[in-house]
């Protein structure tokens, strides 16, 4: 049995124990039975979690992550709108707040106000929020936690892309986000889908190491099962489930990116062209069904869930 360096007795599921699937980096990767996701062991401390994302993510990590964004806005708004299609799908049209739970440089946030929504972010990076504020929208530069919770809502929708993978709690991050919703919200989570059948394959086949194992930025590892088992464990009930483009298939035909930045940049602008063009012919819904199938057979690079906050016996009308 492994446990939590953090040392947070409170909850169960911080006493990990299950079989090793990896090892990288002197982290041991587990199936962790009382998780029910995969995870890595020892998990990192929250103080040195904080101090790779508010100073060193985007700056060390990332450095090109922000202006490479901009070159391809285009294509990240067809992928927003899908998210907000989503949503509104999901919602009233009355019901137009929005928290982005790590909004990054806030771009999101721009497309769904340029939507109609009242928005908000809250983002750790001091550069990232710094880029929020520049293009005029409210940002916390802040982690989520359970004191500045209690300070915002309740929201009509709570959005978190790529921030589950990142904690050595996302159980607590979906009761924060669960208590900032109003009855009938929908939270959205978008992360990695790892494990993957074509990550699976592209290993096997091409004898390739886990490239999406990556502590100690990376520490959970969902499939859509597991995230769906997660979400609903914390009080939410699953309403939609969608997928990316699977862009692993690249590696099995021959396009060895991993490692391969200029290589990485053509696949993804192949993905890019590809979706736009589908958009363009007026296949946006069919598209949508395509990578629902996706997410159905546990394919694509990200699984994508919405899932409502049911209203409660002691939630006012």
């Amino acid at each position: 049995m492994h446990k939590d360096r953090a040392g947070s007795p409170e909850r169960a599921w911080q006493e990990h124990s299950g079989p090793v699937v990896d090892q990288v980096d002197g982290f041991d990767v587990i199936e962790c039975r009382p998780c029910g996701f995969t995870h890595v062991v020892p998990l990192p401390t929250p103080e040195a979690l904080d101090e790779i994302y508010r100073h060193d993510y985007y700056s060390r990590e990332k450095p090109l992550y922000i202006e490479r964004y901009r070159e391809d806005l285009e294509w990240w708004n067809l992928v927003y709108d899908g998210w907000l299609d989503s949503l509104e799908s999901l919602l009233p049209p009355d019901r137009r707040r929005l928290l982005d739970i790590g909004s990054g440089p806030g771009f999101f946030l721009l497309r769904a106000r340029e939507r109609g929504w009242t928005v908000l972010g809250i983002e750790p990076s001091v550069q990232a929020a710094e880029h929020t504020r520049g293009l005029g929208l409210e940002v916390v530069n802040d982690f989520l936690t359970p004191d500045n919770a209690g300070t915002l809502g309740p929201f009509d929708a709570v959005f978190m892309s790529e921030v589950l993978e990142h904690l050595p709690d996302p159980a607590g991050m979906l009761a924060l986000a669960h208590g900032l919703l109003a009855p009938g919200g929908i939270l959205g989570v978008l992360v990695p889908n790892d494990y993957n059948p074509v990550q699976q394959a592209a290993r096997s086949v091409c004898g390739l190491a886990p490239w999406w194992v990556a502590p100690p930025h990376h520490l959970n590892y969902f499939s859509p099962d597991t995230l769906a088992a997660l979400v609903e464990r914390c009080g939410f009930r699953e309403r939609l489930r969608e997928a990316t483009f699977p862009i692993d298939l690249f590696l099995l035909m021959g396009e060895n990116y991993i490692g391969n930045d200029v290589l990485g940049r053509q696949c993804h602008g192949r993905r890019m062209r590809l979706e736009q063009a589908l958009d363009r012919a007026g296949l946006r819904d069919w598209k949508r069904r395509l990578y629902r199938c996706f997410a159905a057979a546990g394919l694509g690079r990200e699984v994508i869930l919405f899932a409502e906050r049911p209203a409660g016996a002691g939630d006012s009308a």
